[in-house]
């Protein structure tokens, strides 16, 4: 029996597909149609000779009834979940939700892959404790001088020898890439003349977008191989807690017009929207944890990623509600291509329970919101020095004494690093919404004035602010993460949720950055990487001092206007970590 999607074997090119209660299916190649015929919940066609490179898609046939959970139209082409190469990209279109409209003309169609190298399996290029670095691939190298043009905005850019050694100078030790597979547009955003920027609204789990990895596979696989060949590991941000296809509103293109039972719902049939993005995929359902489990091989065995950071985590665990032992996290274990992946949680969603933060299951790294709020509290002048340790010392409050955090000062969502020493609220205009979206409470201040200065004592201060904070993530046990660009300082002019802003609001601005800034991250990387022992070990209460060199009391802990502490190793030759938040200092001496 041949694999979901379209396989070549045998002289011939078979198609399987996943739809229990259409009455009919067809596969469309060009303008031929092909009965396909039931084999229990799939359907299966076969056309002799080898299709690679044929563009293809389905129809569906059954009943029409969405407040049941019915969304056949044979008018709909719809991809297949298992495409791993599209023709094009996905656009939005009124007619993708109108029943009987016919989608041929607007809906990409897959590509028959072929057979597909395999890439020796091979622990990851990525160790707990190291840099991450999270790119948006797109805007990273749009206005990069030394990329060239016909490679910017794309994943071989990544490959680009001057990309390697600015990576290689900050110390980084695996790139984050957010997501590369095949999404469409929120449907408000074309109206307003935006674009997702940010691709966390996917369509197609396993194929690449067009627009970002032209080369498809090989493109993926060959940059991949040039950054292992650096030392750099590779980790995807994927999103399988929900799809493009949003709530009822939404179009019918893939998954809804196939097997919409993919989708959790609730007992009177509405859609459940634990994502906040109108819809949820049901990880209780053994088909949708069969599609995402075939996505993360397809990632390692064909392009040889290193590891994966899973959007809105929780939802892969509720059915109904979030359990650490859930059946898909057992199935990636016991999985010989997953086991040994990199795995990072984003640790909540918006559905109830959904803040599970420290809760997932061992040999996960989770990302720690906690270390973001409380050590930009702590330099704003509103957290004590015993919140500090905590964080720095792996915010063993939440996790136990196995380290799995994930330490990060500001990621793709929120403001930019130096937009929180800059901006005191969000500025978000621009994305249409009446600043209404993007978060309100950011821990941030701008020292007397919102946005830009040419006072230089404001400079300075914002400036030093900016080493302070740097240096305590550097100086932090677990692993750490930076977003491209904070390591000179980029600015999105004070937009916290810039995720529709696909132009230089987000692409990083590479001459324009900071250089000084970019040179004190790479001697922070060099000073960690100098103390790699201690990335993933608890310090002792004992070790912490006042500056008198009397161990802290709880008082000391706890006041409100703490100042200073220090922290000596166990080896003293690593020196001391003395903190000073009216210096604006954090360092080793």
């Amino acid at each position: 029996m041949p694999p979901h999607g379209a396989t070549v074997s045998g002289g011939a090119t078979h198609f399987r597909v996943r739809s229990p209660r259409a009455t009919a299916l067809w596969l469309c190649l060009g303008d031929a149609r092909i009965a396909m015929q039931r084999d229990g919940d799939d359907w299966l066609a076969s056309v002799a000779g080898d299709l690679t490179g044929q563009a293809y898609g389905y129809r569906a046939e059954g009943q029409w009834r969405p407040e049941a959970g019915l969304w056949f139209d044979p008018a709909k082409l719809l991809v297949d979940p298992y495409a791993i190469t599209l023709d094009r990209r996905f656009v939005q279109h009124p007619d993708l939700a109108r029943f009987g409209a016919d989608t041929a003309d607007i809906v990409p169609r897959a590509l028959v892959a072929g057979p597909l190298p395999v890439v020796p399996h091979a622990p990851p290029r990525f160790t707990p404790g190291d840099l991450i670095y999270e790119i948006n691939v797109r805007g990273f190298s749009m206005l990069h001088p030394d990329v060239p043009a016909h490679q910017r905005g794309t994943v071989a850019a990544l490959a680009h020898p001057a990309v390697i050694a600015h990576l290689q100078k900050i110390g980084v030790g695996a790139v984050e890439l957010m997501p590369i597979t095949a999404w469409i547009d929120e449907r408000h955003l074309p109206p307003l003349g935006l674009r997702n920027a940010w691709g966390y609204n996917p369509v197609a789990m396993m194929a690449l977008d067009p627009g970002l990895c032209p080369g498809g596979v090989a493109e993926l696989r060959n940059t991949v191989a040039a950054l292992h060949a650096a030392g750099i590991g590779v980790i995807l941000d994927l999103v399988f807690n929900h799809t493009g296809e949003s709530d009822v509103h939404g179009g019918v293109l893939s998954l809804r017009g196939l097997d919409n039972e993919a989708y959790a719902h609730a007992p009177d049939g509405r859609l459940i929207n634990d994502s906040g993005c109108g819809n949820t995929l049901d990880f209780a359902n053994p088909a949708v944890r069969a599609l995402t489990l075939d996505a993360l091989r397809h990632f390692a065995r064909h392009c040889g990623v290193d590891g994966f950071r899973f959007d809105l985590a929780p939802v892969l665990a509720r059915g109904p509600g979030f359990a650490a032992d859930a059946p898909i996290f057992a199935e990636i274990a016991a999985d010989p291509w997953l086991n040994d992946r990199v795995l990072i949680a984003e640790p909540w969603d918006i559905g109830p329970g959904g803040y599970q933060l420290g809760r997932f299951p061992p040999g996960w790294l989770e990302w720690n919101d906690r270390f973001r709020d409380d050590v930009r509290r702590f330099w704003r002048g509103d957290a004590t020095l015993g919140q500090l340790a905590t964080r720095l010392a792996g915010s063993s409050d939440i996790f136990g004494p196995t380290c799995r955090s994930v330490n990060f000062l500001a990621a793709h969502d929120g403001f930019t690093l130096a937009d929180t020493v800059a901006y005191a609220g969000r500025h978000n205009h621009a994305n249409g919404e009446d600043n209404r979206d993007g978060h309100h409470e950011n821990w941030s201040w701008n020292h007397g004035v919102e946005g830009p200065s040419a006072d230089p004592a404001i400079t300075a201060a914002r400036a030093a602010d900016l080493r302070a904070l740097l240096a305590t993530l550097f100086a932090s046990t677990g692993t750490i993460m930076l977003t491209a660009g904070d390591e000179f300082g980029r600015s999105q002019r004070g937009n916290n949720n810039a995720y529709a802003q696909d132009n230089d609001l987000t692409w990083i601005d590479w001459a324009g950055g900071d250089r000084a800034l970019e040179d004190h991250v790479a001697s922070l990387a060099a000073a960690r990487a100098a103390r790699r022992a201690y990335a993933n070990r608890f310090p002792e209460p004992g070790q912490w001092r006042r500056p008198d060199g009397a161990p802290m009391t709880v008082a000391d802990w706890e006041a409100a206007d703490g100042d200073a502490l220090s922290y000596t190793p166990e080896d003293a030759a690593a020196g001391t970590l003395h903190i000073a938040r009216h210096q604006r200092h954090l360092g080793w001496r």
